[in-house]
């Protein structure tokens, strides 16, 4: 990797206990093959923040350059949000400009603007230079008031609109909750993602800068906020905007997330002590698995495969009235199996199946947790790649595509049915201290705890089979199940459902 000029560029005005968590995170990025500069606009009124600034730009060995801002209004923070008058907007927009304008006469490969209001993961600049994007943020999530959910610093239209349509697109309630959701969930996963707005912690090329980006108001423009002009302006320029999602940063928002420092710095050190290494074999693998009346679809092949990979299993056995059990325990006769079944089944609520089975499986003292349903079924090459997934100490969390096979020999593919477009967990690193959230829904809750994204996470090309789909009877039983529990769509997507019974779907031939 050849060597890259950056500039890390900073308008700071910031509580000092804040600001040193932040600075602290700059002096612990990797910066290997990156010749670095930082340049700061001091505008605290705080003396102590002052000083900081000051005993950073002495202790780093890159040259350190800091402005004396214009300290000429109050800029107040409450405990539920932070209030922004127009004229501090278009005076951190013309600070902003003036580190451009620096960066472009001294000839830098990038600019890293960040607020001092983050703490970095280690690898951030490093990874964000690697994506080879003129204008890519790195992802992080906070609740702008006590009321609201976590959401994202990047937003897809408009002012902050994270509701994916064409334009002119009219949505029923129910549509709009359900793309709201799938837009979080995707960028929850590790990833690079096209949005239609960005700011706080954004890398900008040398292309972008020397092409007229910058944070100017536009005239013409009503939207508040200068990191809304500067998108718009660099869109118009030509650029794509991206974020990317593989390492988060943390945001100190009010002084009490200051208490979530330590634990975020420990998820990015990936918590070595955590990583229970066997002598001789290595980590274990630990098959989890629910199923409820299997004998006649695809248990017997699904976990005759699993056999030739698996260390373990645990399987949750959902009130079965047929001889499934007895399968489980005739094909896994050589592999150690705990197996409950429930007395009553506890079908119609997915959630509570779900974590019933991820609690059976932490009580086995597992390494690494591969969850499948009782219709899903690797490559063959994940016999010989499993052992080195893993046994290494860099990710916890491994995503795959699922492909929704139509038949034997065909997976679906349309507006409907694009599982295999995308990555989703099922192979997580077990760590005892990490406190694990669910999706509290009765129906399409997930399989894993919903704040597993933040691990550090990697993709995997071998593709997994879902054969859940794959005969007709199959699919009027699932399409009259949906439609049971899910009488109008609230918790999926009603048009998919409808779309089970389509009788001529689109079919791509799968090729090993």
């Amino acid at each position: 990797m050849n060597e890259k000029k950056v500039l890390i560029g900073s308008p700071v005005r910031q509580n000092p206990e804040i600001l040193k968590q932040f600075l602290l995170s700059l002096k612990e990025l990797e910066k290997e093959n990156i010749l670095l500069e930082y340049f700061f606009i001091d505008d605290n009124d705080n003396l102590n923040s002052k000083e900081l600034l000051k005993l950073f730009s002495k202790e780093v060995n890159e040259k350190s350059t800091i402005e004396t801002g214009e300290t000429i209004d109050e800029y107040i923070r409450t405990d539920n949000t932070h209030i922004w008058k127009e004229n501090l907007i278009w005076k951190v927009a013309e600070y902003k400009n003036k580190i451009i304008d620096y960066c472009k006469k001294k000839e830098f490969d990038y600019l890293f603007l960040i607020d001092s209001d983050l703490v970095l993961h280690p690898k951030t600049l490093k990874h964000l230079i690697s994506t080879e994007k003129d204008i890519i943020s790195e992802i992080f999530w906070t609740k702008w008031s006590k009321e609201t959910i976590e959401l994202p610093q990047v937003w897809l239209y408009n002012q902050y609109d994270l509701i994916a349509k064409n334009r002119g697109e009219q949505l029923n309630e129910n549509e709009e909750k359900w793309r709201f959701s799938n837009l979080l969930q995707q960028l929850r996963k590790p990833g690079v993602y096209e949005v239609g707005g960005l700011g706080a912690c954004t890398l900008i090329s040398k292309t972008a800068i020397d092409k007229g980006v910058n944070f100017s108001e536009l005239y013409n423009i009503s939207f508040w906020g200068e990191d809304r002009h500067f998108c718009i302006r660099a869109v118009a320029l030509g650029f794509k905007l991206y974020v990317d999602t593989t390492y988060p940063a943390y945001h100190i928002y009010h002084m009490e997330h200051l208490n979530g420092v330590e634990e975020f710095k420990n998820k990015c050190r990936g918590n070595e002590a955590k990583l229970r290494i066997a002598k001789e074999k290595g980590n274990t693998l630990t098959l989890a698995m629910l199923v409820r009346n299997e004998s006649k679809k695809f248990i017997r092949e699904v976990l005759s495969h699993a056999a030739k990979y698996i260390d373990n299993a645990v399987i949750l056995d959902d009130a079965s009235d047929d001889n499934t059990v007895q399968i489980c325990k005739e094909v896994l006769k050589d592999i150690p199996l705990k197996l409950v079944s429930n007395k009553e089944s506890r079908f119609n609520n997915e959630i509570v199946l779900r974590k019933q089975l991820w609690q059976m499986a932490i009580e086995t003292n597992p390494d690494w947790i591969l969850i499948l349903d009782s219709d899903e079924m690797f490559e063959d090459k994940i016999i010989n790649a499993m052992p080195l997934l893993i046994n290494q100490s860099s990710f916890d969390i491994y995503y795959f595509r699922l492909y929704d096979m139509w038949d034997e020999y065909h997976y679906r593919e349309d507006d409907y049915w694009q599982a295999h477009n995308f990555n989703k967990p099922f192979l997580v690193r077990y760590q005892p201290n990490f406190e694990y959230i669910w999706n509290e829904t009765p129906l399409h809750c997930g399989r894993f705890p919903i704040n597993i994204f933040s691990l550090s996470g990697c993709n995997c090309s071998i593709r997994l089979k879902h054969l859940g789909w794959s005969t007709k009877q199959i699919r009027e039983e699932k399409f009259k199940r949906y439609l049971k529990l899910d009488p109008k769509g609230t918790y999926g997507n009603m048009k998919q459902y409808i779309s089970i019974l389509d009788e001529n779907p689109r079919l791509i031939e799968w090729k090993d």
